[in-house]
């Protein structure tokens, strides 16, 4: 499948899918390609024209995908070794997830984020997975930001202090219910920061007994509310 954002005004492939096509598929005119505008909808089509390094298309049908009943965003701290995080990212885009945003923390050891490499993850996953809508990535930010400034009814924090508060995602989960949830650093979030998010009407949660990598607990619960949603 190929990602063309702006198939309503262009019936170009974007250069890196033409290359793709072109070179390593080795498709030519006349051969059919699936593709996808990651905002709803799949196109069948025909390769057209090859002009170089240019592809060219004609769209033969359309399928729109409704966006399912519920969004879920998941705020994590990106881990110290970046392959941790990018393998989160590609796999929860292959779960469905809707949102991203990575966080900063007080006992964040990652402060810096290439987002254009984190971008052709989402993308690539996408496409792999077969996913009509494109998972929205946003720019690294503080975890106050995201947790004063949401406008989710359901929201929770996982965090490995000992906390008698704490219930199992899958038990407090609610179906078809738009869903914020915070995953801190290796560090796990500081005691400032859990008491904020109570306190803004995040409710804290547990994803079972075994202790997690940020990456991991950031997957389990991504499955946790896919799986609930079901």
């Amino acid at each position: 499948m190929f990602f063309v954002p702006d198939i309503a005004t262009c019936h170009l492939l974007p250069e890196e899918e033409a290359q793709h096509a072109i070179k390593v598929l080795r498709l030519k005119a006349g051969d059919e390609i699936r593709l996808t505008d990651g905002n709803g909808s799949f196109y069948d089509a025909e390769i057209s024209g090859i002009h170089g390094k240019s592809c060219e298309f004609r769209i033969t049908r359309k399928t729109e995908v409704p966006r399912r009943n519920f969004r879920l965003h998941i705020a994590i701290a990106p881990t110290k070794n970046i392959d941790r995080l990018e393998w989160f990212v590609e796999k929860t885009v292959e779960i469905g997830i809707d949102e991203i945003t990575p966080i900063l923390c007080q006992c964040s050891e990652r402060k810096v984020l290439k987002e254009e490499r984190l971008e052709k993850i989402v993308i690539s996953a996408m496409k792999q997975s077969l996913k009509a809508y494109r998972t929205q990535l946003n720019p690294l930010c503080s975890v106050k930001e995201v947790i004063t400034n949401n406008n989710y009814t359901q929201k929770f924090i996982a965090h490995c202090d000992s906390d008698t508060d704490k219930i199992l995602l899958k038990n407090i989960c609610q179906k078809a219910a738009d869903t914020l949830i915070l995953i801190g650093p290796e560090g796990d979030f500081s005691q400032e920061e859990i008491a904020l998010a109570k306190a803004n009407g995040f409710r804290a949660i547990s994803l079972g007994e075994s202790r997690l990598r940020t990456e991991t607990a950031g997957i389990v619960a991504c499955h946790t509310v896919d799986l609930i949603n079901e």
